[in-house]
């Protein structure tokens, strides 16, 4: 039998129409279904349906490898989260976006339901995402220590600059004098590296984004690197601890540590519909061509 897994992280007035639809749906097409275990609480508060029978999962541990898809509900944010219950299964997810469009949940929840024939005939496109990994030079194991859009360092309780010290494959780069650095992989170039001058990098594209957070220097620029380079960072602040952040989860970490980012041994994969491109959403989302002149 067919399974998929469900997964959300907020009440929204969009569930209490589309997930009635979908579970009805799933049932007249005999799909089984688990529920991530917070998600489900969401889901009985916010609908009247008898969802007390329904598996469901909290990790990546005891997610069924087996699922055909997970579907997100929420926007990018929300498969951010999901990655790390699907981490290297290899598991697609599919984005259903239950507010404004999104580039990675590009799925809008009002014509899910028009698509959900075509993804259990496996007409849909795959996008395989590249992922960067973190260690850290102490030895310390990072829960979930990967990134699909970016991985950040930034000062933490001070007003003051940081300084890092950058090393591509141990030869010296740039000393960045700025509130942080981003290494951005081509999927988050529209993210974070985007609001700070970086450039949009299609994520067919085999390339990592570096790109500094209010440099001081404003002759220093964002560079893109290849994926294949290992990145070291060493921080020098007048705090004792900076901010690590790996997408949207953070960790405060002493200035002793020092980093070590690479690309990651395995790739999250992102369902698009047939239809669905990326410059399509580009277009979208960016609002390009959105001019009174046009």
């Amino acid at each position: 039998m067919t399974k998929i897994a469900l997964f959300g992280q907020k009440t929204s007035t969009s569930l209490t129409d589309i997930i009635p639809i979908l579970l009805n749906y799933l049932a007249e097409n005999n799909i089984s279904y688990c529920v991530e275990e917070k998600f489900l609480e969401i889901l009985k508060d916010s609908t009247e349906l008898n969802l007390s029978s329904v598996e469901t999962f909290s990790s990546y541990e005891d997610l069924d490898k087996s699922i055909k898809f997970l579907f997100s509900f929420g926007g990018d944010g929300t498969i951010l989260s999901a990655t790390t219950f699907v981490k290297d299964s290899n598991i697609p997810i599919i984005g259903v976006n239950t507010g404004r469009l999104g580039f990675l949940a590009t799925i809008n929840k009002n014509v899910l339901m028009e698509q959900m024939d075509s993804f259990f005939n496996d007409e849909y496109n795959i996008i395989p995402r590249t992922l960067l990994t973190v260690k850290r030079s102490d030895g310390v194991e990072i829960e979930n220590n990967f990134a699909i859009n970016e991985v950040t360092v930034v000062r933490r309780e001070t007003t003051s600059m940081i300084t890092v010290d950058a090393y591509l494959n141990k030869e010296f780069l740039n000393s960045f004098w700025s509130d942080g650095l981003i290494i951005s992989t081509p999927t988050g170039s529209t993210g974070y590296s985007l609001s700070c001058g970086g450039p949009i990098v299609h994520p067919s594209n085999q390339n990592f984004i570096i790109t500094p957070v209010a440099p001081h220097n404003l002759n220093v620029r964002p560079l893109i690197v290849s994926e294949n380079e290992k990145i070291n960072l060493k921080i020098r602040s007048r705090a004792e601890e900076y901010f690590l952040s790996l997408d949207s989860r953070n960790f405060p970490l002493s200035t002793d540590v020092e980093l070590t980012i690479e690309k990651a041994d395995f790739k999250i994969l992102i369902v698009e519909a047939v239809d669905a491109t990326y410059f399509t959403t580009l277009r979208e989302k960016m609002l390009w061509g959105s001019d009174k002149r046009n």
